[in-house]
């Protein structure tokens, strides 16, 4: 059992803090994780903002590169001393979508036994079952995918952000949308996932990505990353834009990266006949939106939500790293700034903002 420094909210709406918690030894089946880096995501806030549940205290943090400190008995899948990427998805092998050989679908996913506490007791709900704002945390050991090779902190504040957002909006338009060489692609929305939706548009072998949003930061970012055409949608109309630079046809694939009833529309109106269409902006609940049914019949195609973007840990992470290293796959551009735990606030407000695509925190020790 040890003492270390994390980030929690105690209460709905309540700033983040910093304190002192309780990280227990690994028992059976879980690791302990060195935390090196945890990348600032938008279901930070939104656990922050109780729109995840009312389980507070909550420990916040999930996008991370670490060290296993220690694991426990029947642990084989990582050793002490492995670096690895931390993910949300460790399947479980027994369900119904694992038996059916779909286990990006695992709905019954492993997290460790045992809860973080404060120093009181009181027990803590980590953030999507990880609680990275820490310098050290406890999670199931098939929460670790090991990053063969070394790399420098840098590199690993870049790889870091897979555990989340980016591998979203990458396994959007690799997985969800099935994206294939010389197709077409729009993005509406450009933060974070949307940006990683225009770079595994451009993985794929895109030849035209067309990347929309009201920011002109989040366009030049979504050029950086690959797109091929930005419209301003605050100046012209984002369905009229995509049809004009696709042969007045509409994409192959458009993808929803906001999650709000305009956008989900734009990107069902400007889709090509049998085009599809891919959501993986996080909706608020409640959002409705009422489509004629004939148009949904007509246009054909598919609707369908990205969840992790269909995301495999053990079989993508690897596979985006090696791609990171082979120069095709620019992570490093997410990281627009590095923090610590005592800034959280601030990094929650430039994302707020839009100023940001990902403030990465380093944690101290862990060499690197």
């Amino acid at each position: 059992m040890q003492q270390v420094k994390a980030v929690i909210v105690r209460e709905k709406d309540a700033p983040a803090e910093l304190t002192t918690i309780t990280v227990p030894d690994p028992g059976p089946g879980e690791a302990l994780v060195k935390v090196l880096t945890c990348g600032v995501c938008q279901t930070d806030m939104h656990y922050q903002k109780g729109g995840v549940g009312d389980d507070f205290p909550y420990l916040l943090g999930h996008e991370a590169s670490g060290i296993v400190e220690a694991v426990g008995e029947d642990v084989t899948g990582v050793a002490v001393g492995d670096h690895v990427i931390l993910n949300w998805r460790a399947v479980c092998g027994q369900c119904r979508a694992c038996r059916r050989g779909e286990p990006w679908y695992c709905f019954d996913t492993h997290n460790a036994h045992q809860k973080m506490t404060l120093e009181d007791g009181t027990e803590l709900e980590p953030a999507l079952g990880i609680g990275a704002f820490a310098e050290k945390t406890l999670v199931a050991a098939g929460q670790c995918t090991k990053i063969e090779g070394d790399m420098d902190r840098d590199q690993y504040a870049a790889v870091g952000l897979l555990g989340c957002g980016i591998t979203a909006g990458i396994g959007a338009a690799l997985n969800t949308g099935a994206v294939r060489r010389g197709e077409s692609v729009a993005v509406i929305g450009c933060g974070g996932v949307g940006v990683a939706a225009v770079a595994g548009a451009a993985l794929a072998g895109a030849t035209t990505i067309i990347a929309v949003d009201v920011d002109g930061q989040k366009l030049a970012a979504a050029e950086r990353l690959g797109a091929t055409h930005t419209v301003d949608s605050s100046e012209r109309d984002a369905v009229e834009a995509i049809r004009e630079l696709t042969g007045g046809h509409g994409a192959d694939v458009v993808i929803d990266a906001v999650g709000v009833a305009e956008t989900f529309r734009q990107a069902f109106e400007a889709r090509d006949l049998a085009g599809r269409l891919v959501l993986v902006g996080v909706p608020n609940p409640g959002t409705e939106l009422t489509l004629d049914l004939a148009d949904v019949f007509s246009h054909g195609g598919s609707v369908r939500p990205a969840w992790y973007g269909d995301c495999l840990p053990t079989r993508d992470f690897p596979m985006l790293v090696d791609q990171y290293r082979l120069g095709r796959l620019d992570l490093d551009a997410f990281v627009t700034e590095r923090t610590d735990l005592e800034h959280i606030n601030e990094a929650f407000q430039k994302m707020a903002d839009g100023a940001v695509l990902r403030s990465v925190v380093d944690l101290p020790g862990g060499g690197a």
